[in-house]
């Protein structure tokens, strides 16, 4: 089996990595914050990418990306394969897709689905965009920490289905907190609205997660404000996207919750701004 490097040991990028490493394959680590006692840990971005043959990236946004691409471009080879995890646009990754190429090196989008719970618990699941067998020659890899790794098309199409699935997942927050918020007011308890919801077909695997956290106002976070706001704006900035009002709606009311303070909070902690 090839080796892994992970850039970005952040929320998900952590969890992955120790994975790799439990299971012998995790040839370097790397983070912006330094963590020298992580496994495998390099002291810069460079060195992970000369270790390795698969460099997974798995950072905030797409500035991040394009600034980790330019300083390992001098390391990036055939036989190199960069696979991009991070929550970017198409014309993004239009980009790195160009930039990694021109190198000789293969590159791999690879967004995902599932915070950190189902991280710990190798249920993420990948959305991949790219050639049919770069992805099986790097899927052995994958599965060590994921449930399901998914062929979507090339790298803009799975951008774009990542996007969209945090689009319906902003959707799905908002009307959970805006529904409890309402029978809060009305003088129910709790246990009435999610015992009703558990029998209704709005119940749904977001329910199920954040039942706990908005139960105990927990708001420590799985998948926090400041990155749900990030991609509900890089949806927004697609041409084919910019007028749609829900995602106009969902827009604004995560860039809120990040000016009222909770940008590192879950992104469950919308419902405060009720």
């Amino acid at each position: 089996m090839k080796t892994i490097g992970v850039l970005g040991l952040g929320i998900i990028g952590g969890v992955w990595a120790r994975h790799y490493d439990a299971a012998g394959v995790l040839a370097g680590a790397w983070n912006r914050t330094p963590q020298p006692t992580f496994p495998q840990w390099k002291e810069s971005p460079e060195a992970v990418t000369e270790a390795a043959d698969l460099i997974q990236i798995v950072v905030a946004d797409p500035p991040a990306v394009s600034a980790l691409l330019e300083r390992i471009k001098p390391a990036l080879h055939a036989g190199k394969i960069v696979v991009q995890s991070s929550t970017i646009d198409p014309d993004s990754s239009e980009t790195f897709h160009r930039l990694v190429t021109a190198t000789g090196a293969r590159y791999l989008e690879a967004p995902f689905t599932g915070s950190k719970p189902a991280a710990e618990q190798k249920q993420s699941v990948y959305y991949l965009g790219g050639d049919a067998g770069l992805i099986a020659e790097v899927e052995p890899l994958l599965a060590l920490g994921s449930a399901a790794r998914l062929h979507i098309g090339d790298h803009r199409q799975a951008t774009a289905l990542k996007l969209a699935m945090n689009l319906n997942i902003a959707g799905l927050m908002e009307s959970l907190a805006e529904a409890l918020t309402l029978t809060r007011r009305s003088g129910l308890p709790d246990d009435t609205f999610f015992s009703a919801m558990s029998r209704n077909v709005g119940h749904s695997g977001l329910v199920a997660l954040k039942e706990p956290k908005l139960r105990a106002n927990d708001f420590s976070p799985q998948f926090s404000v400041k990155h749900l706001a990030k991609d509900l704006r890089l949806a927004a900035g697609i041409t084919y996207a910019n007028t749609f009002p829900m995602l106009q709606l969902l827009r604004d009311r995560w860039a809120a919750a990040e000016k009222a303070g909770m940008a590192d909070e879950d992104f469950a902690a919308v419902i405060k701004l009720l």
